[in-house]
């Protein structure tokens, strides 16, 4: 038997996938670190967000590596969010890695494996090499193709303030200028190892060539000195990627197929040795990224453990969790600790607490995301959807969203207005009224037990009977 499954790829196309933090931009903070009310899809939580700059600050320094931070705090209120935000506000250069705590628990890798990817892959390397550059000004191509247009040769004249050499050029080099749309008057850089042409801007001796002008047009010195320096170029990969590269099992293709695998401990001590050469020599910068490990309290004893050893090691990124627990039982022990986490790792965290929402930062929470799922809601709709967060939690509230547009959709309107919000309330539950119907009605569900009462005029039997 053989199930086919079809789709309309027009309306495929059509769908806008936006996340549940997609509207986190940054931690929308000021220069003095101070949070503004609402900023950068950031709305309330003032003390947390505050605290995070902070954190964010120490992250940007390279002070705060080893340490692990907490964010505890109810259902709803952002903890998730303040880490996306300090993630938006490290840029490209630090390494970010977000990972949930049942997301160690896989059949391919043991916990602790998957924790060291995970702490590996939130250190950066910059590794330092120096590579022999052309850098000049263009002051003429000269290109002359055969008849039967195969065969290509030109020739480049490029000049300094103090020197003019003129180049000849191959197939290579012409397709290379051709490509970059180089004209005479640019500012150009040739990477001699593998013949890349780099554009750096207009010489400012051609700011008068109106017709080669576009709006974003950059005008540079014409550079002076030799045309051939050397130049240092900086390649940032993380330690995992290393890993993986040197590891004989997996090899370079796995960092495309993403079946890394174990990796043995003996590679990992050899590249850490050689990392250090390497920032002993100045060849290398280490660049301590952020793991982020969501719902912290699904992990157990045993990756707390490793959690407590991994902190105190020469390569250790700073270390976010985030957890909703309340005093519960430690998995994989028979005590109990607050936020479920080992007191050990508990003592070494800083801990940074969120606190629920108030009406009127519900009420822009709720707009903001409106906006980002492209919902247009009437004043009325808002407020009633404002205070079906404030009597049940945020999350539903926000879901209620897309269900009442799509059910304005129905009645052939973009807006979405109060009725709609309300049949929406009517036909989605939200958990307080789930677990009331569920006590209202527990004998029709099967308990503990695995008794169950099928109909009203017989007694609970044992369905495993």
């Amino acid at each position: 038997m053989s199930i086919a499954t079809k789709s309309d790829g027009e309306t495929v196309g059509n769908l806008s996938l936006i996340a549940a933090h997609s509207h986190i931009t940054g931690l929308g903070l000021d220069d003095h670190l101070q949070p503004r009310e609402n900023s950068q899809g950031m709305v309330g939580q003032l003390k947390a967000r505050k605290a995070a700059g902070v954190i964010l600050k120490m992250i940007q320094q390279g002070k705060i590596a080893g340490r692990a931070i907490l964010i505890a705090g109810p259902p709803s209120t952002g903890k998730t969010a303040i880490a996306m935000g300090i993630s938006q506000s490290l840029g490209s250069d630090v390494p970010f890695t977000a990972i949930a705590g049942s997301e160690v628990f896989s059949k391919e890798l043991s916990k602790t494996e998957a924790l060291n990817q995970a702490f590996r892959k939130s250190i950066g390397i910059q590794i330092k090499e120096e590579t022999e550059v052309i850098e000049g000004e263009v002051v003429e191509i000269q290109i002359d193709r055969s008849l039967t247009g195969g065969h290509k040769q030109g020739k480049l004249t490029i000049r300094t303030t103090d020197m003019e050499t003129i180049y000849e050029l191959g197939n290579k080099m012409i397709d290379e200028l051709t490509k970059e749309k180089v004209i005479a008057g640019d500012v150009i850089s040739i990477d001699k190892a593998n013949g890349k042409i780099a554009k750096l801007g207009r010489s400012y001796t051609r700011a008068r060539d109106y017709d080669a002008m576009g709006p974003d047009t950059k005008f540079v010195a014409c550079p002076e000195g030799e045309l051939q320096t050397r130049k240092e170029v900086v390649h940032t990969v993380s330690l995992h990627e290393i890993d993986v590269i040197n590891s004989r099992q997996q090899g370079f293709l796995a960092l495309f197929s993403g079946d890394t695998g174990e990796i043995r401990s003996e590679v990992r001590d050899q590249i850490n040795m050689k990392v250090a050469e390497w920032k002993e020599e100045g060849k290398a910068d280490i660049i301590p990224g952020v793991l982020f490990i969501d719902e912290v309290h699904m992990l157990d004893i045993e990756c707390f453990s490793y959690i407590n050893r991994a902190l105190e090691d020469d390569f250790s990124p700073i270390v976010i969790m985030a957890t909703n627990r309340g005093i519960s039982k430690t998995r994989g022990t028979n005590y109990k600790s607050p936020h479920g986490l080992p007191l050990d790792l508990l003592d070494r965290s800083i801990i940074i607490r969120t606190e629920g929402y108030k009406e009127d930062e519900i009420k822009s929470i709720l707009s903001i995301r409106a906006q980002e799922e492209e919902v247009e809601l009437n004043a009325d709709a808002l407020s009633l959807l404002t205070k079906i967060g404030m009597e049940t939690s945020l999350r539903y509230a926000a879901n209620l969203i897309a269900v009442s547009h799509q059910i304005a959709k129905k009645r052939r309107t973009d807006t979405v207005a109060l009725d709609d919000v309300k049949r929406s309330y009517t036909l989605f539950i939200d958990s307080a009224r789930s677990v009331q119907f569920v006590e209202e009605n527990s004998s029709q569900y099967i308990d503990d037990e695995g008794r169950v009462q099928l109909s009203k005029n017989e007694d609970a039997m044992d369905v495993g009977a």
